[in-house]
């Protein structure tokens, strides 16, 4: 394969844009590409026609500082751009748009922002607040940049995904919104730039992580029949084990309806957990079922765990 086209400009994509083939894909991304993010290339990649000359497929690579609080780790964050446009060459990545961050906010920060709306003050946006808000903006400010007509995230940030799925809803953005399932590695952590992070004893706690929710999908397919506490006895059952770990701070365990993040009804849910580990900050995410008899609890439906549950 080709080596990508590298745009540092908003010029330079703008002058590129009309000759890229359609369909356009898009695939926003920070960087620090790993496996989870190969998954998210080749989706885009299939989405847009395996002949490149037939379909595009554009990546953002941007460190979005809207989206980091004071401490976090924004300066620290992982910048592999060689190893980025390597791993974009190889599945088929027909431009790759990398802006400083004074090209994308010529001003410092924006004064006008996007309202995440109530679904991005609870869960991450309790937790970090302000985090969706920047996320949202930069999401919106790429597609009316990119003018993709499908734009690739991965099911990890789940959250993400379901506001990323309302922003195009209620502006009426003409972006067809694809989803790629989450990428583990073979001890079952989920992908994430941050792994590298973590050190070996880290790593082994932090599989407390995927195996908590894998205690609650368990628990999810061996109820039987109708049960109005399923999704308390599903997060219960996650948050035994990481109640189990004392040296996990963890911000909390629920489980959600994977649209709203509101309480789960019968159907389709997502188990959802935040944790950090040795100063590092994970989140993941599996789907469970819940059998009928009516909509969750709402007061038993998330469990937020501090150092007094320890």
């Amino acid at each position: 394969m080709s080596a990508p086209a590298l745009l540092r400009a908003k010029a330079e994509l703008a002058a590129t844009r009309p000759d890229l083939p359609a369909p356009v894909v898009l695939v926003p991304t920070m960087g620090a590409l790993h496996a989870g993010h190969r998954a998210l290339l080749r989706a885009a990649r299939a989405a847009a026609g395996p002949d490149p000359s037939g379909g595009s497929v554009l990546v953002s690579i941007f460190v979005n500082p809207l989206q980091f609080r004071p401490g976090e780790d924004l300066d620290r964050y992982p910048r592999t751009m060689e190893a980025d446009l390597a791993m974009c060459a190889a599945e088929g990545v027909t431009a790759v748009f990398a802006p400083p961050a004074a090209e994308m906010y010529p001003s410092g920060s924006p004064e006008v922002t996007v309202d995440p709306g109530p679904m991005g003050r609870v869960f991450e946006g309790e937790f970090r607040p302000g985090f969706f808000n920047g996320v949202l903006t930069v999401v919106l400010k790429l597609f009316h940049l990119t003018r993709p007509d499908v734009a690739v995230f991965g099911e990890k940030d789940a959250q993400q995904l379901a506001l990323v799925r309302r922003l195009v809803r209620d502006t009426d953005l003409d972006v067809a919104i694809e989803s790629v399932p989450t990428v583990r590695d073979a001890d079952g952590l989920a992908t994430s730039s941050r792994n590298r992070y973590l050190s070996a004893a880290d790593r082994a706690l932090a599989l407390t992580l995927p195996r908590a929710l894998r205690a609650g999908q368990a628990r999810a397919a061996a109820q039987d029949g109708r049960n109005s506490a399923a999704a308390a006895a599903v997060r219960a059952a996650a948050a035994d084990v990481l109640r189990a770990e004392p040296a996990l701070a963890v911000d909390y365990v629920a489980v959600v309806d994977p649209h709203t993040f509101g309480p789960a009804e019968p159907g389709p849910a997502l188990i959802v957990a935040a944790v950090t580990v040795g100063g590092t900050r994970l989140i993941d995410n599996v789907p469970v079922v819940l059998p009928p008899d009516g909509p969750a609890d709402q007061n038993t439906e998330r469990d937020f765990l501090g150092a007094a549950d320890h």
